[in-house]
């Protein structure tokens, strides 16, 4: 038996990366999978995002563990679109179980710097895109009073980092809507919490923008030169942590071995914040 057997999870970003894990993780512990992603490149993000392909082969890959998988494009800044991704989830499995709001994004600039058009696109996605999609399916766990909300954070929801204050200020953003959310929520049976992640080998990490951030702004840095730097930040002795590791987390909060954790920040950040 699975942890999730008989439960229908919906993650946002679900096309690649961490979303990718959560998806898969979920599936193998026998939840039936609904993933959107915008899946298409946005004009602040200086890497290239998902796109449609990727969205088709998470759904392929969830669909050969032996589970369904609902896959749709979608963009959580949107409204109507977020509530079809869940009216389309409920019709075809006929609940929501669990919200995985995952989708975000990144980008750099020292706050002075910083463009209009970064802000808003930053805050629109990691925060304001957080909320809609939760604001999409709460009514419906609320009808059921049952539910769990997963929020996707960041250890830059739990301290400053320099040249990326929209990002912090997303990420922090989350942690003060999921402590409310879990007041509002569990006179209704529902469930949230946030999950804390440094540096996981996805491709927000793995891109030029960031390697030259991390080289002290040289366009040619190479993963290689930009390793040490990574592994300096951690406690323990690792650059970054893998998307599994991630999940794991993830899953334990989903399930009932967690019913009665609510309104926690869970770093997984191999000693970060300790360091």
């Amino acid at each position: 038996m699975g942890k999730l057997d008989g439960k229908v999870a919906l993650i946002t970003g679900g096309a690649r990366g961490q979303g990718r894990s959560h998806a898969l993780t979920f599936a193998r512990e026998g939840a039936e999978i609904v993933i959107c992603d915008v899946a298409e490149d946005l004009s602040t993000v200086p890497y290239p995002l998902a796109n449609t392909g990727d969205l088709a082969d998470t759904a392929r890959m969830v669909e050969d563990l032996g589970r369904r998988c609902l896959a749709m494009q979608a963009d959580v800044r949107d409204s109507g679109e977020m509530r079809t991704v869940v009216e389309r989830a409920i019709s075809e499995f006929g609940r929501v179980d669990i919200l995985l709001a995952n989708a975000g994004i990144e980008s750099f600039a020292t706050s002075w710097e910083l463009t209009d058009e970064q802000w808003d696109e930053m805050i629109a996605v990691n925060l304001t895109g957080v909320w809609k999609s939760c604001r999409a399916v709460i009514p419906h766990m609320i009808e059921r009073r049952a539910g769990v909300l997963l929020l996707t954070s960041s250890i830059a929801g739990l301290k400053g980092l320099g040249n990326q204050a929209h990002y912090c200020a997303s990420k922090h953003g989350v942690v003060g809507l999921m402590r409310t959310l879990a007041l509002e929520l569990a006179p209704h049976g529902i469930r949230v919490n946030t999950v804390h992640p440094s540096s996981v080998d996805t491709p927000i990490i793995k891109n030029q923008a960031m390697y030259t951030l991390f080289s002290g702004g040289n366009p040619n840095a190479t993963l290689e030169e930009v390793t040490p730097a990574f592994r300096d930040l951690n406690l323990m002795d690792t650059p970054w942590i893998e998307p599994q590791d991630i999940s794991k987390a993830m899953l334990f909060l989903a399930s009932d071995d967690a019913r009665y954790i609510t309104g926690t920040t869970l770093p997984v950040d191999a000693g970060l914040m300790a360091k």
